[in-house]
């Protein structure tokens, strides 16, 4: 009785050994009908040969980083409306919001991660379906939060292939200069054109592609993670940041809380900033309207004295960060884009702007991709 017990069980493990092994090869692809549509909510100035910054504040969805066909397709529509708009020209600096990239770390994978009820279950999901790569990653793990950079770095590759293979070809295709928004890569760097990744601490980067769609300058480290990202990514110091040549202008990027901080913007001035670009992402539905918490993990800046309550979210960026710091730099135009849609339980919120000549102009608050534009 004892051996065929035993034998039982030996069978009813293999069964699941087996059945775990074909389930974590699947990868099916589901029906998924995108919603393509974007409609143009801000056009400020007249087209002229200077060139425009140009923000695409997409809706994006889990289901859109199943594949990097799903997420090229989405970008693709939002930028032939703005070629319809005629919004592109040789001298267009498009800009995607933070976070753009990030979630590839997502694609490729079981239906179950898209399905999560949150981003906690889908990074689960995610760790069970890649059980070897995920070990392996687990032992070169280097922030607080192993498991986070871990899953991070197990797909570092095929991300950094797949944000330069859909941007860089977006860039070209349309013959603009892109700046792809941000992505989750550990220690990246630029050559011959081509980003790549190493052995490194986690960076939140963004990369500026050229028109030819090869990757333009270094990747661009966010100097200030918010509390959200500080046990998974490293910060990079303010003179770090590097001001790129464009056929619009010298432009700067600074990632989402980095536009919060003078330092950043002496940094910049120093190298005879044109223009700037922040990606940026509010995470919770409804934040932009209720009272502004601090500055969510991140030092304060030495300028403020405003207290956490005595604004709304919305009011302090426009106060606080580039809208109302833009001349600390000495770039004459900016725009900040801000994320919307809704991946797992995320949330999002925040209305892209555009900033010039000491004034700046809010995108309309409403469902759907936007887009909104400033003539320079």
């Amino acid at each position: 009785m004892r051996k065929s017990l035993g034998l039982l069980s030996l069978c009813i493990l293999s069964a699941a050994i087996a059945s775990y092994v074909t389930w974590i090869q699947i990868r099916p692809s589901e029906h998924y009908l995108p919603d393509l549509r974007s409609q143009l909510v801000l056009n400020q100035g007249q087209p002229g040969d200077k060139g425009n910054l140009l923000g695409i504040q997409p809706e994006l969805f889990a289901a859109d980083y199943q594949s990097p066909e799903r997420l090229r397709l989405k970008f693709a529509a939002y930028l032939n409306k703005a070629r319809i708009e005629g919004l592109l020209n040789s001298k267009t600096i498009v800009v995607l919001p933070e976070h753009t990239g990030t979630w590839l770390v997502a694609s490729g994978e079981t239906p179950e991660v898209y399905q999560a009820a949150s981003v906690s279950d889908a990074m689960l999901w995610l760790a069970a379906g890649n059980p070897l790569q995920l070990a392996y990653a687990l032992l070169n793990a280097q922030g607080q939060d192993r498991l986070t950079d871990a899953l991070f770095r197990m797909k570092a590759e095929q991300m950094a292939h797949d944000y330069q293979a859909i941007f860089g070809s977006l860039a070209k295709e349309y013959g603009v200069t892109l700046v792809a928004g941000s992505i989750v890569l550990p220690a990246p760097m630029v050559k011959n054109g081509v980003l790549q990744v190493s052995d490194g601490p986690l960076y939140n980067v963004s990369q500026v592609f050229a028109s030819d769609g090869t990757a333009l300058g270094q990747p661009q480290r966010k100097v200030v993670p918010i509390i959200d990202e500080q046990g998974f990514t490293a910060a990079s110091p303010a003179s770090a940041l590097k001001v790129v040549d464009t056929p619009a202008g010298r432009l700067g990027v600074l990632i989402c809380a980095d536009s919060w901080f003078p330092e950043n913007y002496a940094a910049l001035a120093g190298q005879y900033v044109d223009l700037l670009a922040v990606p940026a992402f509010l995470t919770g539905n409804g934040n932009w309207s209720k009272p502004w918490g601090g500055y969510n993990g991140a030092a304060t800046p030495t300028d403020v004295d405003i207290k956490p309550g005595e604004l709304t979210e919305g009011q302090a960026w426009q106060r606080m960060a580039m809208a109302g710091r833009i001349n600390q730099g000495g770039a004459q135009a900016g725009i900040t884009v801000f994320m919307r849609g809704q991946l797992w339980d995320l949330g999002s919120d925040g209305q892209s702007l555009i900033a010039s000549q000491g004034q700046h102009a809010l995108a309309a608050e409403g469902h759907g991709a936007r887009l909104i534009n400033l003539w320079l």
